[in-house]
């Protein structure tokens, strides 16, 4: 026999009576207890269970309408209720418990702020274990960078299709190289954008893979051409025999403010032991290796870097877009985010299946 639950419009929650307690909340997650066997659902979660039928209907508290599943939507405000019950519905019928973070007994998950808690598959609100903070937008919907939160986001599309995506924070780290190896004041001359540096010992290239050599040149050492970012932190550490400031304003020249956060993001994965080289073929700024013992046995690079200001805001779609490439070049998407006081910031985004 189906329940009907009662709309408490002050309160946004709908009550529902009788053996609910036992039939939704003890057995299938849905709610937080009241006195006795009542409980209290989420607009999202009365919906659902109206939608399943499991629910007959819910009375309206002040005006005493009974409403069905297409009424109750129908009525209840928000733009965002849609894609919310769409991504609560799926996470549901492939076997999770989730609860909305407003419910008061849901501790907040890892992340903080968020749509749902998800709870591991086979858990309830009631083992005390929450697996991930899930949050909820449509594609138009774009995303502060200072919004970024660890856990998964759920994007519904126009048709209502749901990609998710797992967020976090990231920490490149690698082994590559040390500026203890760089050679002194190699000669080097700066072109219109990019500079040639003229017979460098082997090793800059060969093993922490600064620059491309330039062919059919028939000698012992070779000659390097190298970005304005690779010759301006060259320069800083006094390996080639041009004066940083020139080589620097010449990348503001060609890149505008972009160059100079690039050059952070450089600068930071080097000195983490990262070899950043472009990441042009990707549609990024670079792409890295964690390992460079030999260029002859170079590895596969294991990300793809965006450089981004910490105030960006992203649209879901370009974030669909370099997350599917990296994924199909096997690499991780990081968008590296620089703030000039306080840093970097390096959030990993992958695709994810529940």
């Amino acid at each position: 026999m189906s329940l009907e639950g009662r709309f408490e419009t002050d309160e946004g929650v709908v009550h529902v009576g009788g053996d609910a307690r036992q039939r939704y909340h003890d057995s299938r997650g849905y709610g937080y207890p009241l006195e006795g066997n009542e409980i209290a659902l989420a607009p999202v979660e009365a919906a659902h269970l109206l939608y399943r039928g499991d629910l007959e209907a819910v009375v309206d508290g002040e005006r005493g309408q009974r409403l069905g599943f297409r009424e109750f939507v129908a009525r209840e405000p928000g733009e965002d209720f849609g894609v919310r019950f769409l991504v609560y519905a799926d996470l549901r019928s492939r076997g999770f418990y989730l609860s909305p973070n407003a419910e008061p007994w849901v501790p907040d998950p890892p992340g903080g702020e968020a749509d749902f808690a998800v709870f591991p598959r086979g858990k309830g609100p009631r083992d005390g274990e929450i697996a991930y903070a899930l949050r909820i937008v449509g594609e138009r919907t774009d995303i502060p960078a200072a919004e970024l939160r660890p856990g998964v986001l759920a994007v519904v599309d126009e048709e209502s299709e749901i990609t998710y995506f797992e967020v976090g924070r990231r920490d490149p780290t690698g082994t590559s190289g040390s500026d203890a190896t760089l050679p002194e004041a190699c000669e080097a001359d700066l072109l219109a954008d990019r500079v040639v540096v003229w017979e460098p010992p082997t090793s800059l290239y060969e093993h922490t893979f600064y620059g491309q050599p330039l062919e059919g040149r028939e000698y012992d050492e070779p000659t390097l051409q190298c970005s304005l970012l690779e010759a301006t932190y060259l320069a800083e550490r006094g390996a080639i025999d041009l004066e940083p400031e020139t080589v620097r304003e010449r990348g503001r020249e060609v890149e505008g403010e972009r160059f100079d956060r690039r050059l952070t993001v450089y600068t930071a994965l080097r000195e983490r032991g990262v070899v950043p080289k472009t990441g042009y073929k990707f549609g990024a700024d670079f792409r890295t290796y964690a390992d460079v013992e030999s260029v002859e046995n170079l590895g596969h690079s294991e990300l793809l870097v965006r450089v981004h200001p910490a105030g960006y805001v992203f649209e879901p779609r370009d974030l669909a877009l370099d997350v599917r490439l990296a994924h199909g070049v096997r690499k991780t998407m990081v968008f590296a985010l620089v703030d000039p006081e306080a840093g970097i910031e390096w959030w990993s985004l992958e695709r994810l299946t529940p």
